[in-house]
């Protein structure tokens, strides 16, 4: 009997799917990996790990896979991961002795504190830790809106918090930072685009100015992102760059008159 199943989606993760479906050996009963076309050996990996793979077409917004990914689970619980996620031995446990022991009236969904890799450490400021994130829940009670690249699962239930830490190894070097920087501008300057934001004096210093100065002392100052030392001043710095390069990229599409290619920046 199926317990729990693990859900991924994945695009060219043959660096890291590896790792991901061995941190979960001793977890999941069943690993579903919906793949948007990789071309890399992403499928074969998974496979070779024991997970059940469904080829499909890649998405921008990456959670319609996931979502494929959640349907396809049988198990009576779903653990929802990213191939750059982690689940350490003690999240494992906790995880397996809360299954176990579960009992009707109780949370059907959970958050997970994440721990997030970046220049070399685990970030533990700037907003960053813990970043909370619901990824376990009962079968048909959890799913993605597909609003937004950074949505939470929505649950339909009382929702409840696990103690253990899911390791997040999004940018394990910096030039992977700034492609996914650039998948996620792009995908922010559609939503400017969709809401026909006006080009004009007013948004103009708003994202080229405002918002990444206030983004930057919200992250650097006021979430004491300096207490992380050099990497937590770039992240900083970055974050707050989101805005204005999302602006730029939008304000290039208006100019040409045609819609930019999310596709062809995603892939």
């Amino acid at each position: 009997m199926i317990k729990i199943s693990v859900a991924i989606a994945t695009f060219n993760e043959e660096d890291n799917i590896k790792d991901c479906l061995q941190s979960v050996a001793q977890l999941a009963d069943e690993v579903i990996v919906v793949d948007g076309s990789s071309r890399d050996k992403t499928r074969q990996i998974a496979r070779e790990q024991g997970a059940r793979v469904i080829k499909t077409r890649p998405e921008p917004m990456f959670h319609i896979n996931k979502n494929k990914a959640i349907k396809a689970c049988s198990g009576d619980w779903i653990l929802v991961l990213d191939a750059d996620e982690r689940v350490s031995p003690l999240l494992t446990e906790e995880i397996k002795g809360l299954v176990k022991k579960w009992q009707s009236g109780e949370a059907v969904g959970y958050w997970l504190k994440r721990k997030n890799f970046f220049l070399g450490r685990f970030l533990t400021k700037g907003g960053q830790y813990p970043d909370p994130v619901i990824r376990l829940f009962k079968k048909d009670k959890g799913w993605h809106p597909e609003v937004s690249v950074h949505e939470q699962i929505k649950i339909d239930g009382q929702v409840g918090w696990l103690k253990n830490d899911l390791l997040h190894l999004a940018s394990p070097s910096f030039t992977r930072y700034l492609t996914r920087e650039n998948r996620y501008s792009t995908l922010e300057a559609a939503n400017l685009q969709k809401a026909a934001v006006k080009i004009n004096l007013i948004s103009f210093p708003n994202f080229l100015l405002l918002k990444p100065l206030g983004t930057f002392f919200s992250l650097y100052f006021r979430h004491r992102g300096f207490q992380d030392g050099f990497p937590g001043f770039v992240f900083a710095f970055f974050s707050g760059m989101h805005h204005f390069l999302a602006f730029v990229k939008y304000w290039e599409c208006r100019r040409k008159n045609h819609q930019r290619s999310i596709k062809k920046d995603w892939i």
